[in-house]
């Protein structure tokens, strides 16, 4: 009954949802949500084993936040509640440009020189973002789209190729499109990382001053799902990061690695690209076509649930943490659940957090009238 009226929620445009760890057992999918009127933050409740625990395996408090009004959406750079210092994420369930225009702008953002849309080409006939949803936008940034090549066959595996993909997606006509790591690699340092010390990014990637990381949110054959975590990671790295992350920093096997040190080593990448950047940097998640798998693949599972929206925040777990809590909060988000915990796919989350890359607590606020 709970799930029920989540789903009635949803359609309504109002936002139900969750904190740190939210949805991690079938208990959780099924656990009842708070809602307030709209123009307010909305908490999820947790289920009564993780109220009384102290902690959770991750090491998180367990503990639910009160409630409190939401900001105005022209809030500045970096909002983040006044109330629980937690991070803002904005929702709308308005997957159109001019959705995307308005989470944008409820960010408050101001970027300032050289502006990089960071977005996945995709390959041929998979669920990549299309130019009708997203050009408006990257006009209004004069801004560069930006990606590097791939560390597998597929269509993307050479720069020529690449460039010819982005051809075919529509991306030349919106935007100059650089693939970054066409002229190599740079090293960014990895801090307080348990397995990179080093992050191998495209050589082009220190030619931008902010970076708009624009992610199609879905699910993926290895990480459990893909978005700005493995977007500013995975996705910024060069063919030869992607291998090094994959391996776990070992410089082994891409594919019979350790899980999770590949799951954390995703973590530690981004964190050293958000290092770097110094908070010039945003993120935005498109929850649509949620097939399970990712947009690397040419021939993906059709989506079997049903279009979610637009989130965006400063905080790259955050946002990713609401966008998995809204699948697990789906009635028919059981194969993108299945595939995420099939991957240990929220120990990406959970490491992401630890070492600092940013927060599993979030404040949802909706910008839908």
């Amino acid at each position: 009954m709970r799930r029920k009226l989540l789903a009635l929620f949803l359609a309504m445009g109002m936002v139900v949802f969750g904190m740190a760890g939210c949805g991690q057992t079938e208990g959780n999918r099924n656990a009842g949500d708070q809602a307030q009127g709209n123009g307010q933050t909305v908490e999820s409740s947790q289920t009564e084993e993780n109220r009384q625990s102290t902690t959770q395996d991750s090491g998180q408090a367990a503990s639910s936040q009160e409630n409190a009004d939401v900001q105005d959406s022209g809030s500045a750079e970096n909002t983040t509640s006044e109330n629980t210092g937690a991070p803002v994420v904005y929702m709308t369930t308005d997957i159109s440009s001019n959705g995307l225009m308005a989470i944008y702008k409820a960010l408050g953002a101001s970027p300032e020189g050289s502006i990089a849309v960071k977005l996945s080409t995709g390959e041929p006939g998979s669920n990549y973002l299309r130019t009708d949803l997203i050009g408006e936008l990257v006009q209004s940034l004069n801004a560069s789209i930006v990606e590097c090549n791939t560390a597998y066959g597929g269509s993307r595996s050479n720069t020529a190729m690449h460039y010819q993909v982005a051809e075919d997606h529509g991306y030349t006509a919106i935007a100059t499109v650089d693939i970054m790591d066409e002229n190599g690699s740079m090293t960014l340092p990895v801090t307080g990382g348990s397995n990179l010390t080093e992050n191998y990014v495209g050589a082009n990637f220190a030619n931008y001053d902010y970076y708009v990381v624009l992610s199609h949110f879905k699910g993926h054959a290895m990480a459990g799902f893909g978005g700005a975590i493995k977007n500013i990671s995975i996705g910024i790295a060069s063919s030869e990061g992607k291998a090094h992350i994959h391996s776990g920093g070992t410089g082994g096997s891409m594919w019979g690695g350790d899980q999770d040190a590949f799951l954390e080593s995703m973590a530690e990448a981004g964190k050293s690209v958000v290092d770097y950047l110094n908070g010039n940097i945003l993120y935005i998640n498109v929850m649509n076509r949620l097939s399970v798998d990712c947009d690397c693949d040419g021939n993906p599972s059709e989506p079997d649930m049903h279009d979610i929206g637009i989130l965006a925040s400063f905080d790259p777990v955050a946002v990713d943490q609401a966008c998995v809590d809204l699948v697990y909060g789906a009635e028919d988000g059981d194969s993108l659940v299945k595939r995420i915990e099939s991957r240990n796919g929220l120990h990406t989350l959970e490491h992401a957090q630890d070492i600092g890359l940013g927060s599993r607590e979030y404040r949802l606020v909706s910008i839908d009238e």
